[in-house]
């Protein structure tokens, strides 16, 4: 520290006391002998910047401040961070709780998530809901008809609660009301009584144990969107354990503002998990044996992780939207994208089926495709959702194409993957649809030929665009009509594309027992088309003599003999691995 430097802050030291103590004084004296720093014998009223030259002071403040207060001390005390007096106990003592899981498979995921906070606070998990302590509802808004099964959830637990506390029977029963549900319909949920304890957002799950540590009498809300959380810190622990799959959120929320959707609204602006954390969640599941794994997003194409090292390195690259699409929002740019993440789970283990959902057909990279078809654990199967096949209803529903759009893109894809199975999400009955442009919705169906699809009846969301926008005028008895117009059309077309494999030899997951008989086994084979065969003895490959039990998790080739609009039917012929039955085909 310079002399000049010195001398102003000890002055400004100075002017902050209104009268000084002779002692201290007499201290700052004896520091300037040490630096030769010419001395004034001043003392400074606080009141003006005119010095008084040998002033006496008017009182002495014998136990004022010395020196030493003026000076920071060599050893600071940091508080306990564990330790927050004004919080209660968060542990969870051993209470039990039960989850229902309502919607998509990020709800699935969300679960696991949710799961692994509450196991890592001392709480434990029950499949019996009479059990339990605490019930978890994982919630979805998508459609009304997902949130009246909620409601009507809600109405039985509050009767099964009731009755609970009449009879005296066990704990008093807490309900938290978890994702987009209670995002959307906090308020409403609160005006309706104390139907629920906690009201979580699904960005505020790790937050679940303070709330669920001060519901006595009060319901705790937390429903706060974030930008940045991923949950990139929290390993989730998976409720079903004897799975043979496994999904993996690879990015939270959404940027598209499709006009129909209430998921931005629910789960927020997009963001992606750095890459490093979702590998290391491949790595644990692929040690405990799970043999399919699903990347999870909104729409997985625009995953970029932007984590500071990888933007460095990919400062340069665009999104390379597909020909005839556009997007809402500005071009993103840097970080690694899906194509550079789905090549390294891929080489994770070579015997593990990588799956992903959903995509938009928008910025769908060739990276991928080729991956794909070079990957023989990459699934040879695409969720492409189109929602409509009209220009005009999706000029509505701002998806960024036309029908031409995504039809040279359906017939790209198949130009690199002959074989590729694929499926599609439509919508009947958006605001204004006529009869003419459903009719086109039909016709995509027909000449796609997609083998799996999910249709629904269009259901108006507050908050949306599209609530904000326009007319929710399409008639309810139309849009049931054209669903179910809809339904056989897709029916008939895919029992086409079933039954064209017969006599094909499949590679089969096999995930359990059948759900109509023990005697019988199901799983899926490339295409997430289920596959039933009877649960038997057969040879251990191809080529031996030795056999073994199908059991859950086994890879079968299959011989399909038989096909309906669901589901194929086989017999099975040996054990194989996803190489080998790669590497004879």
């Amino acid at each position: 520290m310079s002399k000049g430097m010195w001398y102003r802050n000890l002055r400004n030291c100075l002017m902050q006391r209104r009268w000084i103590d002779p002692q201290w004084l007499q201290g700052c004296r004896a520091i300037h002998r040490t630096i030769s720093v010419p001395w004034h014998t001043s003392v400074i009223n606080a009141r003006s910047t005119e010095p008084v030259i040998d002033q006496k002071p008017v009182r002495n403040i014998r136990d004022g401040p010395s020196l030493r207060d003026f000076l920071s001390p060599s050893v600071i005390d940091i508080p306990n961070e564990e330790s927050v007096p004004y919080l209660q106990d968060v542990h969870g003592k051993n209470q039990k709780v039960y989850f229902e899981i309502y919607g998509c498979q990020m709800n699935v995921n969300d679960a696991d998530i949710i799961w692994s906070v509450l196991k890592s606070h001392g709480y434990k998990h029950t499949q019996c809901l009479d059990d339990a302590d605490i019930v978890l509802l994982i919630t979805c808004s998508i459609r009304e008809n997902a949130e009246q099964k909620v409601w009507n959830k809600l109405e039985y637990l509050n009767s099964l609660r009731n009755k609970r506390k009449r009879n005296k029977i066990g704990s008093p029963m807490k309900i938290g009301l978890l994702g987009c549900m209670a995002e959307r319909l906090k308020t409403k949920i609160l005006d309706e009584g104390k139907l629920v304890e906690i009201i979580a957002g699904p960005d505020s799950y790790k937050d679940l144990p303070r709330l669920l540590a001060i519901t006595d009498n009060e319901t705790a809300v937390n429903v706060m969107l974030s930008f940045d959380e991923t949950y990139a810190d929290v390993m989730p622990v998976r409720l079903n354990q004897d799975s043979t799959g496994a999904y993996i959120s690879i990015m939270r929320g959404c940027d598209n503002m499709c006009t129909y959707c209430i998921v931005p609204f629910t789960r927020g602006r997009e963001r992606s998990r750095p890459i490093t954390s979702i590998l290391d969640e491949v790595r644990l599941l692929s040690n405990q044996g799970v043999k399919e794994i699903t990347l999870l997003g909104q729409n997985v194409n625009s995953y970029r992780d932007l984590s500071e090292s990888e933007f460095i390195l990919t400062a340069n690259t665009e999104t390379h939207l597909a020909k005839g699409f556009k997007t809402v929002y500005k071009n993103k740019k840097g970080g690694l994208r899906f194509s550079d993440l789905l090549d390294k789970v891929s080489l994770i283990n070579p015997e593990m089926r990588i799956r992903f959902t959903s995509p938009h057909p928008k910025d769908f990279p060739d990276e991928v495709l080729h991956l794909i078809a070079e990957r023989p654990n990459i699934c040879k199967q695409i969720h492409l959702p189109a929602q409509s096949g009209n220009s005009a209803v999706l000029e509505r529903m701002r998806r960024g194409h036309t029908r031409e759009a995504y039809l040279d893109l359906v017939y790209h894809i198949r130009e690199i993957l002959p074989n590729i199975y694929l499926s599609s999400d439509f919508i009947c009955g958006f605001c204004g649809e006529t009869e003419e442009e459903f009719q086109d919705t039909l016709s995509l169906i027909e000449d796609v030929k997609y083998n799996c699809a999910y249709l629904f009846a269009y259901s108006m969301r507050e908050k949306t665009p599209a609530h904000r926008q326009y007319k929710d005028d399409v008639e309810s008895d139309v849009k049931v009509e054209r669903l179910k117009r809809m339904i056989t059309l897709y029916r008939k077309e895919v029992e086409k594309l079933n039954k064209a494999q017969i006599g094909q030899y499949q590679l089969v997951l096999v995930e359990g027992a059948s759900k109509r008989t023990d005697q019988k086994l199901q799983g899926r084979n490339d295409g997430n088309i289920r596959v039933i065969l009877p649960s038997t003895i057969i040879p251990i490959n191809q080529h031996s003599t030795v056999t073994k039990e199908i059991q859950a998790g086994d890879y079968i080739v299959v011989r399909i003999d038989d096909a309906n609009s669901q589901t194929l039917r086989g017999t099975p012929l040996y054990h194989s691995s996803i190489t080998d039955y790669s590497l004879n085909r």
